[in-house]
């Protein structure tokens, strides 16, 4: 089955990424990795804030109504909503100034999975870690570019990616900790389908969608990783989906234009552009931080 999303946004973002649905706020926020920004928009997608950082931010996790944790260059840092203030948590790579962090999302136990990546794009030197209760910890090291970072329901099952591969590996992991327990597996090799594997989100009945870089597509993946439907979008740089909207039926999509030539751009009007889709399945809410 194939599906179009429809444009949200026109942001024409030139990396958008990490799209996180605040249940509480009913408001999507989402990034411009390569500008520094990060975006919040109502589900109608008007634009009710934006903020400039001095440093690439990538990622948010959930703390309470007003505060969100941010996967940013240096580290983890506490960031206050309404009043914009910044507050570190832990540093992460800071002294490494040829590496930023990427995708990144909480498991279903508070635990947040971050994941860096060198700025060039091509070297690998990103790894993968877990932050949960204060101790952070190195699951995964020699990274090229992290991405579809996401997991099943009830927790047992860490789903991921290493971009360049073009596979999504599956794990399992602990419910109650978000620790792995088990060997990295195939999930799904995406080298004879559309595009390479980037973000990824799991919904309520346990299927991935996982947006395809240079795919023009959101392929929603069974449990068994066989291909269940196709969300076609009319931009080649598809980065992230969320669920969200107050039923949690709504995909938001985040894209880019990073790269693209002139000819491509103008094929591409709206790449980098926030899209979305009502969907009759619902999405998980986000899982705050456990700090």
């Amino acid at each position: 089955m194939s599906q179009t999303a429809r444009l949200l946004i026109d942001t024409q973002c030139t990396l958008g990424e990490g799209p996180l649905w605040h249940p509480g706020r009913q408001e999507l926020f989402f990034f411009d990795i390569k500008e520094d920004t990060l975006y919040a928009a109502n589900a109608t997608g008007e634009i009710t804030n934006q903020w400039l950082f001095n440093e690439v931010v990538a990622a948010a996790a959930i703390v309470d109504d007003n505060t969100l944790v941010l996967a940013a260059e240096t580290g983890l840092k506490g960031f206050d909503i309404t009043m914009g203030g910044i507050a570190p948590i832990v540093g992460i790579e800071a002294s490494n100034g040829e590496t930023r962090t990427n995708d990144s999302r909480v498991h279903p136990s508070g635990a947040f999975w971050i994941g860096t990546m060198g700025k060039n794009e091509e070297t690998p030197i990103g790894a993968v870690y877990h932050y949960r209760d204060g101790t952070l910890s190195t699951l995964k090291s020699n990274i090229s570019i992290p991405n579809a970072t996401c997991f099943s329901p009830d927790g047992t099952i860490a789903y991921w990616s290493d971009t360049p591969t073009r596979q999504i590996m599956q794990c399992a992991t602990d419910p109650a900790t978000g620790m792995p327990i088990g060997e990295w597996t195939l999930f799904a090799d995406v080298s004879d389908h559309r595009g390479s594997p980037d973000g990824a989100v799991v919904d309520s009945e346990g299927y991935l969608w996982n947006a395809r870089w240079g795919g023009n597509c959101v392929v929603r993946h069974a449990p068994d990783g066989s291909i269940d439907r196709i969300v076609e979008l009319p931009v080649s740089q598809v980065t992230c989906p969320a669920f969200g909207g107050a039923d949690l039926k709504t995909m938001f999509i985040t894209t880019a234009n990073t790269g693209l030539s002139p000819e491509q751009r103008a094929n591409e009007p709206h790449a980098g552009s926030v899209f979305a889709i009502d969907v009759d399945v619902a999405g998980q809410a986000e899982t705050p931080i456990k700090l």
